[in-house]
């Protein structure tokens, strides 16, 4: 993929995050409990909602960041129910990559396998904020496989955010928007999104908690990788 076309579109994907994040109107909360709230609003990008996940977790930014980041060497695999495969397609730059997600049957198997290809890059703001960002894109190294439908991930991401005065603790914000393309009933995937959005905090406090060895490692392997 030719580096600056990759480079101007992520920038757009993430100054579209860093919107959303600053963005209070609108939303409407569809699920809360044990500490994460989920709510809605209508997605601009597609006919669909575009979903927003708050929630605290006991792990510094730089340590919850190592379970999700989108760069090479990401644990989102070991430990995310929603995720059965992660790869990286295209490494553009340190922080910058082409990736393929893979997730597995869901809904009593109503959804099946899906597979998403998308353009997702890692910043850092000043106080220390890990985000990623990301969104669809074809890539010739990775056409359709057989066995699954092929999503499509408008504009979402993560945000890692340091909690003022609880240096132990990250404030995780993510967006979703996601086609999953073929034809699921609107209450299956209108049930299936805060319902997997509330588990991704579950699974990743989990994680935390129980392989903080890895975070140590991936603190010290670069700035946001």
């Amino acid at each position: 993929m030719d580096p600056a076309l990759a480079a101007q579109t992520s920038e757009a994907v993430a100054e579209k995050m860093l919107g959303y994040r600053r963005d209070a109107s609108g939303w409407k909360t569809c699920r809360e409990g044990n500490g994460v709230t989920v709510s809605w609003r209508p997605s601009v990008e597609f006919p669909g909602n575009l979903y927003r996940g708050e929630g605290v977790v006991d792990a510094a930014p730089r340590d919850v960041w190592a379970f999700v980041k989108p760069l090479p060497g990401s644990l989102r695999e070991t430990w995310d129910e929603n995720v059965s495969s992660f790869e990286v397609i295209e490494s553009i730059t340190d922080n910058l990559c082409v990736t393929r997600t893979a997730t597995p049957s869901a809904a009593m198997k109503l959804i099946s396998p899906r597979d998403f290809v998308d353009l997702a890059l890692a910043t850092e703001l000043e106080d220390g904020t890990l985000i990623s960002s990301a969104a669809n894109l074809e890539h010739p190294l990775c056409p359709p496989r057989p066995g699954y439908v092929r999503g499509r991930n408008h504009p979402c991401g993560c945000f890692c955010e340091p909690v003022p005065g609880e240096p132990g603790k990250t404030r995780v914000v993510t967006f979703f928007q996601t086609d999953l393309s073929g034809l699921l009933p609107q209450r299956v995937v209108d049930g299936f999104f805060p319902r997997s959005m509330a588990g991704f905090y579950t699974n990743l406090r989990s994680a935390v908690r129980l392989v903080p060895a890895h975070a140590e490692g991936a603190e010290a392997a670069g700035p946001i990788q």
